[in-house]
């Protein structure tokens, strides 16, 4: 019988961020976006109409204007709904050589600009 022990390490290095104003990273749907007071982001489509406040309570992680870490479940960040829209079409093809076989549609997904207004 041989035993085999795997020592790994991880590393995590947070990279600072050098401006002056708060930042966060927030999770929607399954894709993270970093955001700062006053940014437009482009997430999955919203069902609300335009001009609606929005709230992302999950908040991955919080930086203050020193680049300091804020802890807490109680950060939410909070923005206004600016347009909804579509994105450019892309083209998917099926094609396999020799065998005279080819298809392709087309499709275009759909989003929601957000301008977010405060992060506390």
């Amino acid at each position: 019988m041989i035993k085999v022990f795997i020592k790994c390490k991880i590393h995590v290095r947070i990279i600072g961020f050098k401006g002056k104003e708060m930042y966060a990273i927030i999770k929607n749907g399954c894709q993270q976006y970093k955001v700062t007071e006053g940014d437009s982001i482009k997430v999955d489509l919203i069902s609300s109409p335009e001009g609606t406040a929005v709230s992302f309570d999950d908040v991955l992680m919080a930086f203050d204007d020193k680049n300091l870490m804020i802890s807490g479940s109680n950060i939410k960040v909070t923005g206004t709904i600016q347009k909804h829209g579509r994105y450019k079409k892309i083209r998917v093809v099926k094609f396999k050589r020799r065998k005279h076989y080819m298809r392709s549609h087309g499709h275009r997904q759909d989003f929601t600009e957000v301008k977010i207004e405060k992060i506390k």
